[in-house]
């Protein structure tokens, strides 16, 4: 098990609970819709927020984004120690650096100071964008993104300093697997999970589900983000289904027939129709086409229906309670899903 390390008012590792990330694609020194941003990945169930501070603004904004927000959030830095110091003394609750782009290590020695006295802890990442160049020649890419990480993680240990969260990502899956499985045999840090530019949509939930996926169940990782180009909410959407089906997470979920010639509904509207209303709750939704199979298939759901001729059969637990037309099948989902939230 990975040692326990505090962000804002919430933990990581040791045994706690799997947290979903992400990050805002707002300019961070927009404040106001920064916030905005912030507070709608808050409603969909994103636990820590990570903010780009390219710039000394963007630093000092922090402060002011904090005064409106109820969640941890990760300064992440790039180059510029300096950034991260301001970062902290603005309130950041987490600094995100990168090995092969801070420089020399006095820079990382006076971060550390800052970091100390303010109590925050550091997460050390690399990707196979931001190696350390001795590494890149010495060994293959997955050893050099690895052993990248672990030298940022050495020197913050010889600081005394071990208030430390790794990542290690790469847009491969099987180097971002195996990259992390050298980690962990390493050290106990909390590890941060992701496939960076994983891609668009589909290619994102792809590439996400099987590298985090994977590395989940083998239990590795302390907390994921599921990076999607584009609109940040639909990260938390997959993030939390992806550890609901690992049974990482309570939630409810819709599962659905993959439709065939017998169907009867459009099992794939009223799927998407009931998602969002199920999401937060711990009910199961079973959606089937016909009764052949539907009803069998379903029974270990807490509601669901089957197609029929006339409309659809509802089932509750296994058992038909009742028939109704394809005109009320969308409403009679909805009053006992209802009823079965109250």
């Amino acid at each position: 098990m990975s040692k326990a390390v505090r962000i804002g008012k919430i933990f990581i590792g040791g045994g706690n609970p799997i947290t979903i990330q992400s990050m805002t694609n707002t300019d961070t020194s927009d404040v106001e819709r920064t916030i905005q941003q912030i507070k709608m990945l808050q409603e969909a169930g994103c636990d820590i927020v990570r903010v780009a501070v390219p710039d000394f603004d963007s630093a000092k904004a922090i402060k002011s984004i904090k005064d409106h927000i109820d969640i941890p959030i990760v300064a992440d830095i790039h180059f510029d120690h300096r950034l991260a110091i301001e970062a902290i003394k603005s309130g950041a609750d987490k600094i995100r650096i990168n090995p092969g782009n801070i420089g020399e290590d006095w820079k990382i020695e006076e971060l550390v100071k800052v970091a100390k006295e303010f109590q925050i802890p550091i997460r050390v990442g690399s990707n196979i964008g931001s190696l350390r160049k001795e590494f890149e020649s010495r060994y293959d890419r997955t050893t050099a993104l690895a052993e990248s990480a672990l030298y940022e993680v050495r020197l913050l240990e010889r600081l005394e300093f071990f208030d430390i969260v790794i990542s290690v990502k790469s847009s491969d899956v099987i180097e971002t697997i195996k990259a992390n499985e050298y980690i962990v045999q390493r050290v106990d840090y909390p590890i941060h999970l992701g496939i960076t530019e994983a891609g668009i949509y589909e290619t994102s939930i792809v590439k996400s589900s099987v590298g985090i996926g994977y590395l989940l169940l083998k239990g590795i990782g302390d907390t994921i983000r599921v990076s999607i180009a584009g609109d940040p909410i639909r990260e938390i959407y997959i993030a939390r289904k992806l550890l609901v089906s690992l049974h990482l997470r309570k939630g409810g979920q819709v599962i659905a027939c993959p439709t065939c010639a017998r169907s009867e509904i459009d099992v794939e509207e009223i799927a998407k129709s009931i998602e969002t209303l199920v999401e937060n709750t711990d009910l199961t939704v079973a959606v089937m086409g016909c009764v052949v199979n539907g009803i069998g298939e379903g029974r270990h759901a807490d509601i669901g229906i089957a197609g029929t001729k006339g409309g659809a059969a509802i089932f509750k637990e296994g058992r038909i309670i009742k028939t109704v037309k394809k005109e009320y099948i969308y409403d009679e989902l909805l009053n006992l899903i209802k009823k079965s939230r109250s």
